[in-house]
Order: C-alpha cells, then structure tokens, then sequence
C-alpha cells in the first residue's frame, strides 16, 4: 500500500531516522517529502512527511512497518494521513 502521513511538528532528524529504519524492512521504498507550508514557523517541522510504499513487502514486513510506525507515534504523537493532491 502506498501512503503519505506527517507528524507536523517532528524534527527533521527523526523524519530521517524514521525512514531510515523503515528503509531496512525488505519490500518498502520510503521518500520524505518536502515542506508545503509558505510560512516559516519553529513549531512546524522542515519536512511534509513521509512517503511509504510497502506494495511489495510480505504481510510480515508490512507489519513490521507497523510496528515501527507505532513505536514513534508512542513517543512523537499519532501519525496523520495527508490526502493525496486532486
């Protein structure tokens, strides 16, 4: 499945981190998305979110995705979807 979610106010460190670990699981590609906003504001994070395509990863990876998704989202705050542009 390929989605995009943000947590708006995460660093761009852990954006990184995130991806990095996500990286690692067989079968998922993740990007991370650059910033929208046109107004520059501390409290928000330098990056949009994340893009993450697990299309080819087995359910075991999937949910490993999962969990390590819920692992931040314990400690940052719960993961929002972005709707995709019309």
């Amino acid at each position: 499945m390929k989605r995009q979610i943000c947590l708006p106010q995460l660093p761009l460190a852990v954006y990184r981190e995130v991806a990095a670990h996500l990286r690692q699981v067989p079968g998922v590609s993740v990007g991370l998305l650059p910033q929208t906003s046109t107004e520059f504001d501390y409290r928000q994070s330098q990056v949009g979110g994340l893009e993450i395509d697990d299309e080819e990863a087995t359910t075991a990876a999937q949910q490993q995705v999962e969990r390590i998704l819920q692992y931040y989202g314990d400690r940052f705050g719960a993961w929002q979807a972005i709707a995709p542009a019309l």
